[in-house]
Parts: structure tokens; sequence; C-alpha cells
């Protein structure tokens, strides 16, 4: 193994001053109510309308203002992305099974009651988000989904945001962002009743609201600064390899990248490739931040060395750039989302194909996955047994209990085991 380039792996901190910044909003926001996301809303977005809250005819307005091929394009996506739902709902189960004579255990799959949605905005209006958290959670059969956008500063809202939000299923649609708009949703502010998940990335400040509210309802998981992962072996073209990194990179000045070749020549081909796109490339001032200051780019000395080094990092999203796919597939474990071969990208992911683009972030697809259907299920255990089996279960139970010294545990067994042996 070499490092050809160094760079930042990134990793979830938390910021003691975003922190501090986060914790005082939210006592304010709790204390203060509509007041305070007034305030706030007027202060970091210049935004304080009548109601928070768009009406049906300034949904209808805006979705009027788009051009239809925007509408079809947008009713594609979200029909992909609604089909692969579904196909994953099926999969989950009801399980019913005795496990010894009379004795019935069970689980079932019981929606969450709420759904606190969260749209990004800032620099780039990301509608195809939308439905990324709203179509699972409706799929999943959750009744209620509050969705919350920012707003364009000072200027109102971007109409294929709304479009995307109506057409993904959301019951009420609020024009709001950061952290005022994850208090709404978490905490119940106004005539918002507490949603039980918060779901939907953001910036620092967003995702510390979610870490800091986590408790008080659920939360998808903690996104940091979007990543890009590709494995790439000789018989890749550096040229589309570059062009995905590019793709990623635009994102954001942190986005995290890491290029994983099986030879020197191939990567110092790949970055001579970088640099000449980079010339030409319109969010070039944000994207040569992120390959500049956190590209990574190793050459392994074999394939089961790019995928421990791929492992380690467990990126956000892996790219397979490989002849030999299919002992990639079969041995790599940690990344949010995987990309086979180089007829797939990164984009068609995020905006189109059907899988979920909430993904874990900073080593997180180690222990989690991505958003999905199941996310906004609970699987709840439950169990019946006879008369037989419950004393048969009762006298085990007692011993135990009497041997932890939970006496009264002991007792609520053997009045069982009294009661199910007179019969």
């Amino acid at each position: 193994m070499k490092l050809i380039k160094q760079g930042i792996h990134r990793l979830f901190e938390t910021d003691p001053e975003t922190t501090r910044i986060v914790s005082e909003m939210l006592k304010d926001l709790e204390t203060h109510g509509m007041d305070a996301v007034r305030k706030y809303s007027s202060k970091f977005d210049d935004w304080n309308p009548d109601s928070f809250e768009l009406s049906t005819q300034q949904i209808e307005a805006a979705i009027g203002e788009l051009d239809q091929q925007v509408i079809a394009d947008t009713d594609y996506c979200q029909s992909n992305v609604r089909a692969f739902a579904q196909a994953q709902l099926a999969t989950m189960h009801p399980l019913e099974v005795e496990t010894r004579p009379g004795v019935i255990l069970g689980h079932k799959h019981i929606p969450v009651e709420s759904v606190g949605s969260y749209i990004p905005g800032g620099r780039y209006p990301m509608f195809g988000s939308a439905q990324m958290s709203i179509i699972p959670a409706k799929v999943a059969g959750v009744k209620t989904v509050v969705a919350c956008t920012p707003p364009v500063k000072g200027k109102g809202y971007y109409p294929a945001t709304i479009n995307a939000m109506q057409k993904a299923g959301a019951d009420r649609i609020f024009i709001l962002g950061g952290v005022p708009a994850m208090a709404v949703m978490a905490l119940g502010i106004g005539d918002v009743d507490p949603v039980d998940i918060l779901c939907g990335a953001g910036n620092k400040f967003v995702t510390e609201a979610k870490r800091q509210l986590f408790g008080r309802c659920g939360i998808d998981l903690l996104a940091g600064p979007t990543e890009i992962g590709i494995i790439a072996d000789d018989s890749a073209d550096p040229s589309l390899v570059a062009c995905d990194i590019l793709g990623q990179a635009e994102h954001d000045p942190n986005s995290g990248i890491i290029l994983i070749t099986l030879s020197e020549d191939f990567a110092h081909r790949t970055i001579a490739e970088v640099e000449k796109q980079l010339l030409i490339l319109p969010t070039r001032d944000v994207a040569s931040l992120s390959w500049v200051n956190n590209g990574i780019v190793y050459a392994a000395d074999s394939r089961d060395e790019a995928i421990a080094l791929s492992d380690d990092y467990a990126p956000e999203h892996l790219e397979l750039h490989v002849a030999d796919r299919d002992y990639y597939f079969d041995n790599l474990k940690n990344y949010g989302s995987l990309f086979i071969g180089e007829e797939t990208t990164v984009a068609y992911g995020d905006k189109s194909i059907g899988t979920n683009h909430i993904l874990p972030t900073s080593r997180a697809a180690r222990y989690t996955g991505g958003v999905w259907v199941g996310k906004f299920l609970k699987t709840c255990t439950y169990q019946s047994m006879t008369p037989a089996a419950s004393r048969e279960v009762g006298e085990v139970t007692e011993r135990q209990c009497n041997l932890e010294m939970m006496l009264a545990h002991g007792i609520t067994a053997k009045v069982r085991v009294d009661r199910y042996s007179k019969e």
C-alpha cells in the first residue's frame, strides 16, 4: 500500500461552539415558542410571514410556476423511490412461532404516528431530498408527515421543492429552516404536535439540533458532510473516476473523498484528470477546496488491501470501477450505499434511481445503514402462553429471580405456578 495523496479523514465531531449555540437556541425556542421562532427566522433567513405553513392555494400556486418537464421528472424520480420502498416493506414479515409447547412468541411491525421531515436548502435547493424522507415514511404507514424547508433568503420558497414535498405526501408544509424548524417539529411549537422521529439532512446546526433533541423524539441518523469512496483497478477510465469524484466534491468544502486504486500509475492518471477537469468545472470554487483538503488517494497492493482500506474509511457512497465486481460485492462490509460498475454513479442514487440518499457519514456505516422504510417502523415483540407452559416457565423463572435477589419478580412467577398447578 502507498499513500499517494494525503487528505483529512472525515469524522463526526461535536464542535463546542456549535453545541453551545444550538443548546441556547433550543432552550429559548422551548421557553418562548413562536416568538422565538419568528426572531430566529427573521435574523437568519430574513423571513417572517404571517404563517410559516403554506396553504393549499400557495402550494398549488408554487406548483403552477413549474415547467411540465420539471413536474414529470420529479414524478419519475418519486415513482422509483416509492417502488423500492414498497419492495422493501414487502420483505418485512410479521413473525409468530411456538418455541416450546404452549409458548407463543412473535413480533409485528408498527409504524410511528408522525415524522418531521427536513428538506435542506442552503447552497443548493435539494428538493430531491423530499422523497427520500417523506415517501418511505408514507409507505411504512406513517399517519402524519410534517415537512420543513428553509426559505430562499428574504424571497420565499423554491417551487420545485414545494412540488416535491407535496407529491411525496407531506401532510403539512412549512417554510422554515435550521434549528427553529427542528424545534417546531420535535418539541411541538404553535399548532404542531411533537413528532415521533426527525428525519433529513442539514447543516451542522441542524445536525447538532437533532443530536440534542434525540430522546425527546427519535432521529434517523446524524449526517455530516457527504463522502464518496471509489475503488478502481486498471480496467477503469480515469476521466470517469475523476468526474465522479468532483460530482460529490461540489457539495461542500468539507466533502470527504477517498480513491483506492490498484496501481500507482492509475492513481497519478486520475489525479491529473481531476486537476484538468477542475479548470473548467462551474462549481470548482467549492469542489477544489474539498479535493485539496480532503481528497485521499491510495495505491493498494491487492484487492483485499483495497477492501480493508475502504472498510476502514466506511464511506457514505462507494463506487466500484473494477473488472471483478462480484469479489468486491461479496467482501465489502462498510458503506452507506454501493454503486456497482461504471454504469452507475452517486448522482443516480441521490436523485432518481430509487435507493435512498440519506446515508451514514463519518464512519457510521460501520454500524448502520441509511434511511429506508424500516426506519419508520417499530418491530415490537409479544408473547402468550398456555397454563401448562406458564407453570413450566414459572418454575425456572422463580429460581432465576430469587438467585438475583429480585424477590417480587419471583413472586409473580410463583403465584402462577401455584395457580396453574391446581388446575
